[in-house]
């Protein structure tokens, strides 16, 4: 069997092992080792396993992850969400659907902070939902802004993504996390907008409601929110000034979290643990998966898989259109069906020789390959930020309803991944002025 064959039957073996739910990491790490010995050898095989882990490890950049996840943990435990929600109610409710605007931008605030889609999704999902139930919201539309919204963890800067996809394709983290400022914000008024619209066609989506609120009171709201503009500006403008690395940054960012919730007297010995515990767990879950995907790297570049489907695509899809065509179709249908980072880290050993190949611009291809990843989180059968908000809601809205308030969602993606394909400079025009 030709390396090339041992390469394709590979990716084919471990599409089936995630099917069958063996995880993610140990499928791609076990693939990658057996191709490698039918490549290479067995000795060989094993002095790749025993040093490529601890290179990949061992990057200085990677250890921003836990220190991102470390802040969104403590920004989470320690309640900051609540007073976010709050203001966003009094500031919007006003619009039609104002509730589940004010969700949607109190989601991409607290992105901004947490880093994560699944913890945005699930910290307001427990807050917005039950408040959107009492004003007799349609269960669709208050559980798929829910879903929808908190993807923006993936996009809006601080990224754990966006870090490990510049690791990968050896790009500046810094102008990754800048680039995706504008396409996130541009994500979350579309979303907005489009709530708006149906909701003022439609009524009964979202019953209007009046609720007596003085000027006082809105700007004592917006005052309490101050802990999560101190994050963001502290992280994303260190970034940008160039005063700290985006590595610099995390730890910046966890440190500014743990103070803010002293001078809130909401860290409490409990929050702390619990903080330092959930982020632990989630950086060794991320760190096996990308040791799997390094793996899965070398044994993609040993069976010359790469290089043969580059030289393919160079003779097929001469127009650059194609490929970007053909790379979101190939991360739609799978992110149907894969976990965003093993997707994401199964793909990029593929595809990202064919984009240097027609050399394409690798940062804006990033925020694409953020944005199709947001949009598998809400895909289904898989749409992990779909489940993770049914967890919160349980048997009193069914799976289906949320799908079909996640839809309208899906369709306001299509246009936001049309305008970011058509108009790269969404994506480049900031991290280009960091030149």
């Amino acid at each position: 069997m030709s390396s090339i064959a041992v390469g394709t039957f590979g990716i084919v073996v471990i599409l089936v092992l995630i099917a069958a739910r063996v995880p993610i990491g140990l499928a791609l790490g076990a693939v990658a080792f057996v191709g490698t010995v039918e490549i290479i050898g067995l000795d060989a095989a094993f002095g790749m396993i025993g040093s490529l882990p601890y290179d990949f490890s061992a990057h200085w950049s990677l250890s921003a992850i836990p220190m991102f996840l470390l802040m969104g943990t403590f920004a989470y435990h320690s309640g900051m969400t609540n007073s976010l929600y709050r203001a966003a109610r009094l500031w919007l409710g006003f619009l039609p659907g104002g509730l589940a605007v004010a969700t949607n931008f109190a989601c991409a605030v607290f992105a901004a902070a947490s880093g994560s889609s699944l913890a945005t999704a699930v910290a307001m999902g427990r807050i917005a939902i039950p408040e959107m139930q009492r004003y007799k919201y349609d269960p669709g539309l208050a559980t798929g802004v829910c879903a929808c919204a908190g993807t923006l963890g993936s996009l809006i800067p601080p990224s754990i993504l966006f870090v490990l996809y510049g690791v990968f394709a050896e790009q500046s983290i810094s102008k990754l996390f800048i680039a995706g400022i504008l396409p996130g914000v541009l994500t979350a008024v579309l979303y907005g907008g489009m709530i708006v619209i149906r909701c003022k066609i439609n009524p009964g989506l979202a019953p209007r409601f009046v609720e007596q609120v003085s000027r006082a009171e809105k700007r004592a709201a917006l005052l309490n929110i101050w802990p999560l503009p101190v994050l963001i500006l502290g992280v994303m403008g260190g970034i940008y000034t160039g005063i700290v690395t985006p590595t610099e940054a995390g730890a910046l960012g966890s440190f500014l979290a743990f103070v803010v919730a002293v001078l809130k007297r909401q860290m409490t010995w409990e929050v702390f643990k619990t903080s330092l515990l959930e982020a632990t767990e989630n950086t060794a879950t991320i760190f096996f998966i990308a040791v799997g995907a390094i793996l899965l790297t070398k044994f993609m570049v040993l069976s010359a898989l790469p290089i043969y489907l580059t030289a393919a695509m160079q003779d097929i899809a001469l127009d650059p259109l194609l490929l970007v065509i053909g790379a979101s179709l190939i991360y739609v249908v799978l992110g149907m069906f894969l976990d965003p980072l093993g997707l994401m880290l199964l793909t990029l050993p593929v595809l990202l020789p064919m984009f240097e190949a027609l050399d394409l611009d690798l940062i804006w291809f990033g925020v694409l390959v953020i944005k199709y990843i947001e949009i598998g989180l809400m895909t289904p059968p898989v749409g992990l930020c779909v489940y993770a908000v049914k967890t919160i809601v349980g048997k009193e809205v069914p799976l289906e309803t949320i799908f079909r308030g996640v839809s309208w969602f899906l369709a306001t993606e299509v246009v936001v991944v049309t305008l970011l394909i058509a108009f790269p400079q969404i994506s480049l025009y900031l991290p280009g002025l960091m030149n």
